[in-house]
């Protein structure tokens, strides 16, 4: 969730409910061409930021209708509500982080990911350059901006771990997300927890000076974030509908990666609450460094590998956030998803 929006003038869910058309039964349309297109809906983890420009480029492009689907994407309230409407039927797809989806399924939501795009977390520690803060070390006694019972925070202390720090070694102010910003810039914390193609640009924005960050994925500590998501009903009654989505989402995302500014461009007029444009290019610029891991390099954005989601299930059975990890396949639909 981005610290600096808040909850007022969010769009209620109910609203997501109604414009939705939900669970794969989408009504049609025709393109100028004459082609049949699935009217489609996707709802993001959040408000447009610089890491959905492939999505509004992919529909700029015609990409999507070359798919045979017209997009119609909207905003949400954050990882978990996309994927609570996502199981539900109330949205086509979901955009949302893997945590919350490993938290969904072990509630009962009937949901699965048709593949992780970033996967490489964005997870970091971010502060002012004249923290002077280099490694994991400089954070002893430190105080860090955090919100309690989040992915990060619950992530944080295994961070730790992994560079020989203990959790009392730094003191966490729990902070809600939208004030964790505004702490830093203040003085209040030296530092935050947050998303490096999220906070970390719109930070250094505000506060005109440079950001710099000890990402979690450079210290020991990687796991999967975000991705495409589709509930049980799409998966299992409209399969030929979730595997064009999930292609023309990849092919999106490799145009916009050849695009940039393109990508960036077309997010005009997403959002009243979108991000400056040089902070949009700085997101994005960073989300595309987050799209493989070793096992995937050279391979489709959105393809995923067994191993890359064991390791992400254990890091969070380790950190508490899923009380009982069930098999890969019951968070990833691996017959639906991507192939290389």
């Amino acid at each position: 969730m981005h610290p600096r929006r808040t909850l007022i003038g969010l769009v209620p869910l109910t609203l997501v409910v109604a414009t939705a058309c939900g669970g794969g039964d989408s009504d049609t349309s025709t393109s100028d061409s004459g082609k049949k297109l699935d009217k489609v809906t996707l709802t993001l983890n959040w408000y447009p930021y610089g890491e959905h420009a492939p999505f509004y480029y992919g529909k700029q492009k015609k990409i999507f209708e070359k798919h045979g689907i017209d997009l119609t994407i909207q905003a949400g309230q954050g990882s978990q509500k996309t994927v609570q409407a996502t199981g539900a039927g109330q949205t086509d797809f979901g955009w949302a982080d893997t945590p919350a989806v490993l938290a969904g399924v072990e509630s009962g939501v009937k949901v699965q990911s048709l593949g992780v795009f970033l996967q490489t977390t964005p997870a970091s520690v971010q502060f002012f350059d004249s923290q002077g803060i280099k490694d994991p070390s400089d954070l002893k006694g430190k105080t860090i901006a955090g919100t309690a019972g989040d992915a990060l925070s619950k992530t944080f202390p295994t961070f730790l771990e992994a560079n020989d720090l203990a959790e009392k070694d730094v003191k966490i102010q729990n902070t809600d997300p939208a004030g964790k910003i505004a702490a830093v810039i203040s003085g209040k914390t030296d530092a935050l927890i947050g998303f490096a193609n999220d906070q970390g640009p719109t930070m250094q924005n505000k506060a005109k000076k440079d950001v710099s960050y000890l990402r979690f994925s450079e210290h020991g500590l990687n796991f999967y974030s975000n991705g495409l998501i589709a509930g049980q009903k799409v998966i299992t009654g409209k399969k030929d509908l979730a595997k064009r989505m999930a292609q023309a989402a990849s092919e999106s995302w490799t145009a916009a990666e050849k695009a940039p500014d393109e990508a960036i461009a077309s997010m005009d007029g997403a959002s009243d609450q979108l991000p400056p444009k040089d902070v949009l290019e700085e997101q994005f610029k960073t989300t595309l460094t987050l799209l493989h891991t070793d096992a995937t390099e050279g391979k489709k954005p959105g393809v995923n590998t067994e191993e890359d989601w064991q390791q992400t299930i254990d890091v969070f059975a380790e950190a508490d956030m899923i009380k009982e990890a069930k098999p890969v396949g019951d968070y990833w639909a691996s017959d639906v998803a991507l192939k290389n």
